[in-house]
């Protein structure tokens, strides 16, 4: 059973400045880093991680070359991803400053250039035991989302960044849908429709501190999983760890409350380390209780 990952790939280059610029000002930085980032990519490491096949599917520019071979390092089949001459890969170039604060511009670049033909390639020998697991950070989704149905396969979509015509769109190819308790209020907002009334087999709703509530839409069970207490270090990637172990634990054959109980643990973990895809913890990192 393969988890086929139609996501974001980007770099994340971060500047560390006394302060954030103001206009016009040119500011020196005391240090840069850059890191493997983009919500696609840390849920293709957490799923890999968490002992699941995943085969990513996405693209990067010339530029980019070192961010596939990274994934593959990490455990991910890359023969999804494409190298393309059409433009740069995605990236983030991130300011932080001496208080912590940081402001982010975001170049979608390469992830915005996900062809019918490749999502075709990717897929051809996908079946009804594969899942297809999307988030909103590529185009594409709906040709994906129809393509994955005709074969049969299972879909799941982590509502982010949050669009809500974006979801709508999808919503009737899904089996699976992740979202926030931000994203599904918004979402009825747009809809009508309360997380339990979606026309989606499984709902998850994440809340945060608290933790997250599982809704079975054919069965109306509803169930809260509690977060687990640890001292929070930095919540980057905590989300998509948890999203990438639940659909990881279903294609073992965990029971859904199992999968969701071990994403927990692992999204707990996440938050107790600093960064994103380079520190999501392996499967059998979270065996000890997290304390």
């Amino acid at each position: 059973m393969t988890i086929f990952n139609l996501g974001s790939i980007n770099a994340d280059i971060v500047y560390r400045v006394p302060h954030l610029p103001s206009p016009g000002e040119t500011l020196s930085c005391g240090s840069m880093s850059r890191g493997l980032g983009g919500k696609g990519t840390n849920m293709s490491v957490a799923a890999a991680r968490a002992a699941a096949h995943v085969v990513h599917i996405g693209a990067v520019g010339q530029d980019g070359v070192w961010a596939r071979d990274r994934l593959l390092e990490y455990g991910v089949d890359t023969r999804g991803i494409s190298v393309l001459d059409q433009d740069a890969s995605g990236h983030a170039i991130i300011y932080v400053d001496d208080a912590g604060e940081n402001t982010i511009i975001l170049y979608a670049g390469t992830n915005r250039l996900i062809s019918t033909q490749m999502l075709a390639d990717s897929l051809a020998k996908a079946g009804p035991d594969d899942t297809l697991l999307m988030q909103n950070e590529t185009n594409a989704q709906v040709e994906a989302a129809r393509l994955a149905a005709d074969k049969g396969m299972k879909v799941a979509y982590a509502a982010a960044p949050f669009q809500a015509e974006a979801v709508e769109a999808v919503l009737s190819f899904c089996d699976f849908l992740i979202l926030n308790e931000v994203e599904a209020a918004q979402l009825q907002d747009a809809t009508g429709l309360a997380p339990e009334s979606l026309p989606v087999r499984d709902v998850i709703v994440t809340l945060g501190a608290k933790g997250s509530r599982w809704h079975q839409t054919e069965t109306g069970e509803c169930r809260d999983f509690p977060a687990l207490p640890v001292e929070v270090v930095d919540t980057t990637g905590a989300g998509d760890t948890f999203t990438g172990y639940v659909l990881a634990g279903l294609d073992r054959g965990l029971p859904m409350a199992q999968a969701i109980s071990q994403a927990t643990r692992a999204a707990a973990l996440q938050v107790t380390r600093l960064g994103a895809a380079d520190v999501i913890p392996d499967l059998k990192d979270i065996q000890d209780d997290v304390s």
